[in-house]
């Protein structure tokens, strides 16, 4: 990493895992002056249960405490717990509510790390703010515009989630680990003696402590769930289902039907609450629509473009022709059809290794029976 030309101060976001912590140490090395903050972001009233290890648990904050002291840097804990139940939780519940598959972490990138945390760091002085996100922040000189791009271990590449930058965020936005593969950055930690150097990485939902999001649901909308009909693509009643948000795009198991062979989830009617289900190739489709649409590497946009696409986190890049419409929304066309187009998730758009921008795709057409 280069080092900074003057002592420039940045606040690092210290989950207490090794890529924050780490990004902490690359910092101050490079002659940054550093302060590190966790979010307290769990629920009023719902306490972390004892043992709880997640990024919003005391554990974590009990971590990354200690590896601050270790970098001997300041560290505080931000209360941001009424922001996050707003921004992240409400908005988690009310997606599933209207048979939508929400992504919290992007929500919580966009709502509460890099606008409010982001904006809290400006108005305490910092240059930057940073996190352990494995993606590159770039800069065009010839635009003057900066861009994002893929970290460069592609087994760790977060820039998925990191579709929704602005300009004005990536000019205060560091990226300290985009050059680095996971292999390297423990070893880093290790360099420095950060006892979370072999720490597990955390894979679930931050703010869930049950065993899946449905049992989490089902404590905390019951009286919203409703049952209702399972229907095929062309209208028949082939079952009952137990209330939509216990479904998505996709699932397989779980419904309850005998019927000789595989059928699958193929839309939710929010209308009708109504399952609807398929075979293997209804559930493919070659067209999406997202909305609320950010676009990074463009200025101006172009007529269309081609793009390669992820529909989801952790779902294969795929060929696909953009096109814009004019309220907004985007439509993107594959060249080969897509299984389990899931709406509420994320529809990111890249240009080799460089975001183009991303948006929420939208529901499918639910049959017209």
């Amino acid at each position: 990493m280069a080092k900074a030309a003057r002592k420039e101060k940045v606040m690092v976001a210290m989950s207490g895992g090794v890529d924050s912590s780490t990004a902490a140490a690359l910092l101050k090395e490079a002659g940054y002056e550093v302060i590190g903050v966790t979010l307290d972001q769990w629920p009023e009233g719902t306490p972390p249960p004892a043992g709880e290890t997640g990024c919003c648990s005391l554990a974590a904050v009990d971590d990354a405490r200690r590896v601050a002291g270790i970098l001997d840097i300041p560290y505080y804990v931000l209360n941001f717990r009424e922001l996050f139940e707003r921004e992240v939780i409400d908005y988690f519940i009310a997606s599933y509510l209207k048979g939508e598959t929400p992504n919290p972490c992007i929500a919580c990138n966009r709502k509460v790390r890099f606008d409010a945390l982001l904006k809290k760091a400006m108005a305490l002085g910092m240059d930057y703010l940073a996190t352990g996100h494995y993606a590159r922040r770039l800069y065009d000189a010839g635009r003057d515009r900066y861009l994002l791009a893929k970290g460069l271990d592609a087994d760790k590449d977060q820039s998925y989630v990191l579709y929704s930058f602005t300009q004005e965020q990536l000019a205060h936005i560091l990226l300290p680990l985009g050059e680095y593969t996971k292999t390297e950055v423990r070893q880093i930690a290790k360099r420095y003696g950060l006892p979370v150097a072999e720490k597990a990485e955390s894979q679930d939902i931050c703010f869930i402590t049950e065993s899946d999001y449905r049992a989490y649901l089902g404590r905390k909308v019951a009286q919203a769930i409703k049952p209702g009909p399972i229907l095929d693509v062309k209208g028949r009643v082939l079952g009952r289902h137990r209330g939509l948000p216990y479904y998505t795009i996709g699932q397989r198991k779980g419904l309850g039907l005998a019927l000789g062979k595989p059928y699958f989830v193929v839309a939710l009617d929010p209308e009708r609450n109504a399952v609807i289900v398929g075979t293997k190739e209804d559930l493919e489709q070659r067209v999406l629509y997202a909305r609320d649409n950010n676009y990074i590497l463009w200025g101006e946009l172009p007529s269309q473009a081609r793009v390669t696409a992820k529909i989801r986190y952790r779902a294969p890049e795929a060929a696909a022709t953009w096109y814009p419409l004019k309220d907004g929304r985007a439509r993107l066309e594959f060249d080969e059809p897509q299984r389990a187009i899931t709406p509420g998730q994320a529809v990111v758009y890249y240009q080799g290794d460089l975001v183009v921008g991303g948006g929420t795709i939208e529901p499918t057409q639910v049959p017209d029976f």
